[in-house]
């Protein structure tokens, strides 16, 4: 029978624990949310919702193409200069998610012949833009610079180091000035995806690369998502100009993709201006994150220190992290549950996300849901 084999595998998924579903959210989902992305708490903000209606009403429901045949709009060359401008890089190309970014800064800026270095805690996409790359990969163990500069004096030619700004998981950030200076003495370039420092980290949000002092270097790339702090939907590659350029000529994920479509480029655009208005977000977005490391530790919980606003709390075991948040869930708590292979080290995890808009006494009574339904 075509196809049997799957049945064998989704067995093993659900003998392991490991099995994942749908589960379709509401307009009105009463629960409270500290499982989504929206760090800034902009995705239903009137100025974000209102940016996307009017790019609608004026673009249409699509971008109807290609960039580079009918995709691109002045309302996308208009989002690449305030990205670039906010976060401080010299250009900004916008692609239709922030995994599409990933594919098409690492495939474009790895040619044949090329060593790329990674980082063992990297985020899928990275992952699989190594595994399409036509260079040669290896894996370094998870951020440490001393590493990624021993893989480097073994190569000895082109290089490229890949490594996540902010890791997903746990909400550690990367030694960014280590990461720098093991590439500078190589010659080697730099690409960062700061999908979790964008909106959080940096003077006012403007990422990770900014607030370690990188943005607008010539060694530096950095990608990131328009769907977690700006609350909505897209990626984009910052970097000079020249390096901005490769990539509409030979970025395969930009070349042949619909463009984004414009109610997402209006939303990410509001919500970018929005941010510019009001820069103490990114500060109570971080003051959420320790509140929430802080109180869960206190609770004898075993949470990991945040340097974002991702706190992870470890889990017994993949069946104990599903049972785990499927109580949290009951209780009117949704928290993310991450197991293999989503995490790289296995061990099984809620993931909870700090939002700029929760308030104290949501912080209380999420760490006292969490509290009351372990495992």
């Amino acid at each position: 029978m075509a196809f049997g084999w799957i049945d064998e595998r989704a067995a093993s998924r659900y003998r392991a624990g490991l099995a994942r579903t749908l589960r379709p959210r509401r307009a009105d989902c009463p629960l409270l949310d500290l499982a989504s992305n929206d760090y800034l708490g902009l995705a239903r903000h009137p100025e974000v919702t209102e940016g996307a209606v009017r790019a609608a009403r004026t673009w249409g429901g699509g971008a109807t193409g290609s960039r580079l045949v009918t995709g691109t709009t002045t309302l996308h060359t208009d989002l690449e200069r305030e990205l670039a401008g906010f976060c401080g890089f010299e250009a900004a190309l916008v692609l239709s998610s922030g995994y599409a970014a990933n594919l098409a800064a690492v495939t474009a800026l790895a040619p044949h012949g090329a060593l790329i270095v990674s980082d063992a805690g990297n985020h899928a996409s990275l992952i699989d833009g190594c595994r399409l790359a036509r260079g040669a990969k290896q894996v370094v163990a998870h951020a440490d610079p001393d590493a990624v500069r021993k893989a480097l004096a073994a190569h000895g030619g082109t290089a490229v180091v890949v490594s996540d700004a902010v890791f997903s998981v746990d909400g550690d950030a990367a030694p960014l000035p280590g990461l720098a200076a093991a590439c500078r003495e190589r010659g080697a370039g730099l690409i960062l995806d700061d999908a979790h420092g964008l909106g959080v980290l940096g003077d006012g949000g403007r990422g990770s690369a900014y607030a370690a002092g990188l943005a607008d270097a010539e060694d530096v790339v950095v990608t990131v998502t328009l769907s977690k702090s700006l609350g909505s939907q897209g990626g984009a590659v910052l970097g000079p100009a020249r390096v901005i350029d490769h990539l509409v000529n030979t970025a395969r994920t930009f070349m042949f993709d619909t463009g984004l479509a414009p109610a997402a480029a209006g939303a990410a655009l509001a919500a970018l201006q929005l941010l510019r208005r009001e820069p103490e977000r990114a500060a109570r977005a971080r003051s959420v994150a320790g509140r929430l490391y802080t109180e869960l530790t206190t609770a004898g919980l075993d949470a990991v220190r945040p340097d974002a606003a991702v706190v992870s709390v470890r889990a017994p075991s993949p069946e104990g992290a599903v049972r785990w948040a499927a109580d949290c869930r009951a209780a009117g708590l949704s928290v993310g549950c991450f197991r293999p292979p989503s995490v790289p080290d296995g061990i099984s995890r809620l993931r909870l996300t700090a939002r700029a808009d929760l308030s104290g006494e949501q912080v209380d009574r999420a760490v006292r849901l969490i509290g009351e339904t372990r495992p």
